[in-house]
């Protein structure tokens, strides 16, 4: 170890993140548990948006176990073995939910596109085994680049505090991180290109509607689409933005003591928004699953209100 990795105190004045990691834990496993339920209670729908948000949903299951360890972590409280166990697995679950949701929320942007423009006879992807097989594809590609973090093995520290995760590993761990960090960063670069990409065409093709006499629904599904690429832009481009240099200076590339915490700190920030996908995933599914819609419409409002919504969604042209 360095001189400097001993007497920079990077890992402390965690407080102020650790209550939002708890609201957004709370946040996320009220919606994400009412939204499988739903997935539970419906009869199985084999569109590809579908396969592509039941997807999502397990992700964000492992996101929904690794957020209490990483909580109990930060707070000082957890045990030696407990500490070792997150840097290991339990922080790793959290890149691969990062992962998985970016890209499938690629493929239910492109999805989407192609039921708008009817090109579903063209482009395999809207085949639902197609959308099986591309799913599964994905999980083993995010676990191939992550599990290895998991089982590569450590070094054997002396208990202490104010120590950070890339202190336990050996040099080819710590060349596997950073190799997998910069990997993972391509996947984000080029999925979003997917997602913006097809978002765009959406509006346009949508935009192309304003005098069509549907055009209120139109313009609300606008709105949606809006909104969607707002949430994934402040979830993930922030964390992607601080997540090169705050890799260099965990391998020490970059070794000055308070350049090191600022960078920690802004990681740790931008590591929030990311997780925060886990609240906005839920209203995701109420906007592109129409069951969903209908299972919270049922729940929340009043029985007059259910059956005009009812009306109205039979009438609607599913985008």
């Amino acid at each position: 170890m360095t001189n400097s990795s001993f007497f920079c105190p990077v890992y402390r004045d965690l407080e102020p993140f650790i209550y939002f990691f708890y609201l957004v834990f709370l946040v996320g496993i009220i919606g994400n548990c009412f939204a499988t339920w739903d997935f539970i209670q419906k009869t199985p729908n084999h569109r590809c948006v579908s396969i592509y948000l039941i997807n999502l949903l397990m992700a964000d299951f492992l996101l929904t176990l690794a957020l209490p360890v990483k909580i109990i972590v930060d707070l000082g409280m957890a045990p030696w073995k407990l500490r070792i166990f997150h840097c290991q697995v339990t922080a790793c679950l959290i890149y691969i939910n990062m992962y998985l949701s970016i890209i499938f929320l690629a493929f239910v942007s492109l999805d989407r596109y192609l039921q708008l423009t009817h090109s579903c006879k063209i482009y395999r992807i809207q085949e639902p085994g197609f959308a099986k097989m591309i799913s599964t594809v994905v999980w083993l590609m995010v676990l191939l680049l992550t599990v290895p973090n998991m089982v590569i093995p450590i070094k054997d520290l002396k208990e202490k505090s104010n120590v950070g995760c890339m202190e336990f590993k050996k040099e080819f761990g710590r060349n596997w991180h950073l190799l997998t960090n910069f990997i993972c960063i391509a996947i984000f670069l080029n999925f979003s290109t997917i997602i913006l990409i097809s978002n765009c065409l959406v509006i346009r093709q949508l935009y192309r509607n304003k005098d069509n006499e549907n055009y209120p629904n139109v313009k609300k599904v606008l709105i949606n689409i809006l909104l969607v690429s707002t949430g994934y832009i402040i979830c993930f481009v922030p964390y992607h933005t601080v997540r090169i240099p705050y890799t260099l200076s965990q391998t020490e590339v970059i070794s000055d003591c308070e350049t090191r915490i600022s960078l920690f700190k802004a990681k740790e920030a931008t590591l929030l928004l990311a997780v925060s996908n886990l609240c906005l995933d839920p209203i995701l599914y109420y906007h592109l699953s129409k069951a969903f819609h209908l299972k919270v419409t049922d729940t929340f409002a009043s029985p007059k209100e259910t059956e005009t919504q009812k009306e109205r969604s039979r009438c609607e042209n599913e985008v």
